[in-house]
């Protein structure tokens, strides 16, 4: 790569599903790459592979501390993502969210940086737009099991923007729509990394309610294509932007296709909903379209083979470890 256009770039929440996948984009693109991550939920194993590139650098650190490092762009990833890991600690929640994004704000603001935001579709709540577009203001219990989360991006992205309007930072808001692939926390709690899990060890899989409540799915590799093409937008252009597949699937489909493309046997079983879960969650991405030229392109079909790959792989490397303790 050339020097003029070879970039300095921060990823907060770097070893992390999605962070892990775009350091592996941008350092193939050539671009200094430094991973920050306190390892709350994502793991070394994740980035193992990128620690003999040199131009890959990792630091352990926790953004809700200020951090001070030379970078020409930070993409903001930091924050646990399933109910599960984010419920367990809640109030770090809120603080990785809000704390964590005034910090990497005054980073920018410090070294004139270009910062890009991971918010999420959560921040619609239990939606009463269908699909979600980026107008819709949200439906969202402020003091739920769910707040930290909802509440802490819906903070985050509001912060962004009042240094957009105060400093005139050129910052980029993602709200990103479920996503799945290799590298997925196998205890998360998050339905295809559940549903996997599951299938591929035989056990019952567990859909909540009557499995009537809708998703859409998109693979890792276009998400993280969409953070590299918003990232590059032009300034005057700030998102919010829905990130997301628009085809939507219930869950009771999802477990039917996970069950077929595993040629498992495990059973469905049903179990109460959880409180404030949304009934319904499809991005309208027309905005994506036509500012990014860009849609999904990886078939269910084909990410879901490609995950179960990776999940088998990580149960027989459990099972490896189990038999080595014997």
């Amino acid at each position: 790569m050339k020097e003029a256009y070879r970039k300095r770039i921060l990823v907060t929440g770097g070893a992390g599903f999605l962070g892990s996948h775009l350091c592996e984009r941008l350092v193939a693109q050539g671009h200094d790459v430094l991973c920050v991550d306190n390892f709350y939920t994502g793991t070394k194993d994740n980035i193992a592979h990128l620690f003999d590139s040199p131009n890959f650098e990792l630091m352990r650190h926790d953004v809700t501390f200020p951090l001070y490092v030379e970078v020409d762009e930070i993409y903001n990833l930091a924050c646990p993502a399933s109910p599960i890991h984010y419920q367990h600690d809640p109030v770090q929640t809120t603080k990785t969210s809000v704390h964590g994004a005034i910090n990497m704000l005054g980073l920018a603001k410090r070294v004139h940086a270009k910062i890009f935001q991971a918010s999420t579709s959560e921040v619609y709540g239990d939606a009463h737009v269908h699909p979600q577009q980026e107008a819709y203001w949200g439906n969202v219990n402020p003091i739920g099991p769910r707040s930290c989360y909802d509440e802490g991006k819906r903070c985050a992205e509001t912060l962004f923007m009042d240094y957009r309007r105060q400093h005139g930072l050129s910052i980029k808001i993602a709200r990103i729509f479920n996503t799945y692939g290799p590298r997925m926390h196998p205890s998360d709690g998050r339905v295809i990394s559940n549903f996997m899990m599951q299938a591929l060890s035989g056990q019952p899989i567990t859909v909540y309610g009557e499995g009537m409540q809708t998703r859409s799915f998109c693979y890792v590799d276009d998400m993280v294509e969409a953070f590299i093409r918003l990232m590059n937008t032009p300034d005057e252009f700030t998102g919010p932007m829905n990130l997301g597949n628009p085809h939507e699937l219930t869950m009771l489909d999802v477990a039917r296709r996970i069950i077929e493309s595993t040629g498992s046997s495990s059973e469905i079983v049903f179990k109460p909903l959880p409180m404030d879960d949304p009934w319904h969650r499809q991005p309208d991405i027309a905005l994506a379209r036509d500012k990014l030229g860009w849609s999904p392109t990886t078939a269910l079909d084909e990410g879901l083979r490609r995950t179960a790959q990776h999940f088998r792989q990580v149960i027989e490397a459990s099972e490896t470890r189990e038999a080595q303790r014997v």
